[in-house]
């Protein structure tokens, strides 16, 4: 998984989220589970707080694609991201429905920048 924290994403510039507690909540939740990067700018600023969930190998090899999530400031979306890739994620387990209120499109991939 990784979790955008850069220029918007983890700032002041979403209010009313407490950033750290997000990121750590990620960790400990999935900690065993998946790695849980931090990375730098993904180049969708305008949906901060942005998290990309890969598929796990396994995840891959049942045809499992990354999964851009957008607008993730609300502890309940953290809270079914993190049972959805405990129950597998990407190519093993049907996202909550919810989570499609926060899908968005990488990019440069298909339909993207």
């Amino acid at each position: 998984m990784s979790v955008c924290r850069d220029c918007c994403c983890g700032t002041e510039k979403v209010p009313g989220v407490d950033h750290a507690a997000q990121l750590a909540g990620l960790e400990d939740a999935l900690g065993g589970v998946c790695r849980v990067r931090v990375t730098d700018c993904l180049d969708v600023c305008e949906q901060a707080n942005v998290v990309v969930v890969q598929p796990s190998p396994q995840g891959r090899a049942a045809g499992g694609r990354p999964v851009w999530l957008g607008l993730v400031n609300d502890p309940g979306a953290v809270e079914d991201i993190t049972a959805w890739v405990r129950a597998g994620g990407p190519g093993l387990a049907a996202p909550p429905a919810v989570l499609e209120l926060y899908a968005i499109r990488p990019p440069n991939g298909p339909g993207g920048g």
